[in-house]
């Protein structure tokens, strides 16, 4: 079963970046972050209510709830690379190099969380890592050095920081849920990346963005944050009943669904080298899943 929600995480997640990247055309990202967390918020906690876990707030201790809230702060770390990656760079671009997290949390479950790694698995994540590497374009890296050095945003940076922050977040939630309803926990993190949200929108003068966000986007940005809690949930159930080892590099199969929306949405399109790439991340993925 924890398969089946690792598979539902997936979508989601593939549908969410679709979703903010319509909800960030001229919304700033760490605004649009902000106000998607409030929506997740929302979410995450009528689905405690539903599921009846409001009661296990009493039984937590610091022992619990340390895990889930730095599990949090590296999740909004994550989320404010990211978003702003994808407001910078083309999806097809920026979403491989957040999934190279893939390839770094299996090794950082292998040393906190003792899930051994066989052969077979090795060569799996060896596959992964080749397609991640065939993804990321040299020319894209190299002209975004180009930009840095003249002052520009980074896309790439964000992007790799996106996937640093998401590793440790995979490992701190499994090291968080253990003991904790997934639901609960999922509502206790969303709390945490909320104050880091709307702490950087303070410091960075950026809270009064949120009544200049056009409605279309202000849709599409609520929506994203509904695929994220949807996707959030999925995961940490998964996360909490299956192998991190296994239940990450599924998650991460999202790119497939991102890769065809944003065909479909936006027209960008696959080069013959990121097509081979995504075919063996895709390959390396499933083989993980199966062994």
């Amino acid at each position: 079963m924890w398969l089946l929600y690792a598979a539902g995480s997936a979508f989601f997640a593939g549908v969410t970046s679709i979703l903010a990247k319509c909800g960030i055309r001229s919304t700033d990202s760490i605004v649009a972050t902000a106000v998607r967390t409030v929506v997740v918020l929302i979410f995450s906690w009528i689905m405690v209510l539903v599921a009846g876990s409001w009661g296990q707030l009493e039984t937590l201790d610091g022992s619990a709830l340390l895990p889930l809230i730095l599990s949090g702060a590296a999740t909004g770390a994550s989320w404010l690379c990211y978003f702003k990656a994808l407001q910078i760079g083309d999806v097809n671009k920026v979403v491989p190099v957040d999934k190279s997290s893939t390839v770094l949390t299996i090794v950082l479950a292998l040393i906190f969380l003792r899930e051994g790694i066989s052969l077979p698995k090795a060569v799996a994540v060896a596959v992964i890592a080749a397609g991640i590497f065939l993804m990321i374009e040299k020319k894209d890296v190299s002209a975004s050095g180009e930009n840095e050095k003249k002052g520009k945003n980074n896309w790439f940076l964000y992007a790799a920081g996106s996937a640093f922050f998401a590793s440790l977040t995979a490992i701190l939630g499994k090291l968080g849920i253990s003991g904790v309803e997934s639901n609960l926990g999922t509502a206790i993190r969303t709390c945490v990346v909320l104050l880091m949200a709307w702490l950087m929108a303070a410091v960075q003068k950026k809270s009064g963005g949120i009544w200049k966000i056009p409605r279309r986007e202000l849709l599409f940005i609520c929506l994203s944050g509904v695929a994220t809690g949807t996707s959030w949930l999925c995961y940490y159930r998964a996360l909490q009943d299956g192998p991190a080892s296994v239940v990450v590099p599924v998650d991460k199969l999202s790119v497939l669904v991102t890769v065809a929306f944003s065909y479909f949405v936006f027209g960008e399109k696959l080069s013959r080298r990121a097509a081979a790439g995504l075919t063996l991340l895709t390959a390396g993925t499933v083989a993980i899943a199966l062994l």
